[in-house]
């Protein structure tokens, strides 16, 4: 699900999503009130994997969309996108269960790096969860109806819920330098 009070941005983000296999934009959500609406009013096995979810929009912060969710039980899993650098928004964002934190303006290099890190950890967790228990249900999706503020774009198969640990790092952007070598480690001048 795409949560942006933006439409360009939606749009934007909808056309990278499309680009990459295995995923799907089922719902677009242009305010904060609409994203939870959609997320806690979802019948089960009908719900949303994934949010990709903007820190700032009129109607409420992404950080009260993520209160919501986690007061009422909600296990979606979010990547916060938002232009928003300042580290005190980073940590509640991550504290509350934000697995990324990605800033926009960003590369569909960097969006589909997030998303395939999120794909493997959640294929690891989905395994370590099936060899616990003999199977592992899945349920199809069904379309859900429209609501306020939140368009249906297209519906599809849920996966299995599991909420993801924070990953270190999350606000960065770039890759972390290589550690530098000890004199040890460094070759011998000849």
């Amino acid at each position: 699900m795409l949560v942006d009070d933006e439409a360009l941005t939606l749009e934007l983000h909808r056309g990278y999503i499309d680009r990459i296999e295995g995923f799907e934009v089922v719902a677009e959500c242009s305010g904060a009130r609409a994203a939870v609406a959609a997320v806690l009013e979802d019948a089960p096995g009908d719900g949303v994997d994934l949010i990709l979810l903007d820190m700032t929009m009129p109607d409420g912060s992404g950080l009260d969309v993520l209160r919501h969710l986690r007061a009422h039980g909600a296990e979606v899993d979010v990547i916060a996108i938002t232009s928003v650098r300042d580290a005190d928004v980073v940590r509640q964002a991550i504290s509350l269960g934000a697995t990324h934190y990605l800033v926009k303006p960003f590369t569909f290099a960097a969006l589909h790096e997030r998303l395939e890190q999120y794909r493997l950890f959640h294929r690891r967790e989905a395994g370590h969860v099936a060899s616990r228990r003999a199977t592992v249900s899945r349920a199809p999706g069904r379309g859900r109806p429209h609501r306020a503020g939140c368009a249906v774009r297209r519906s599809g198969q849920t996966g299995v819920g599991v909420p993801l640990a924070p990953l270190r790092d999350c606000a960065r952007q770039e890759p972390a330098p290589p550690p530098s070598r000890s004199a040890k480690d460094r070759p011998s001048p000849r």
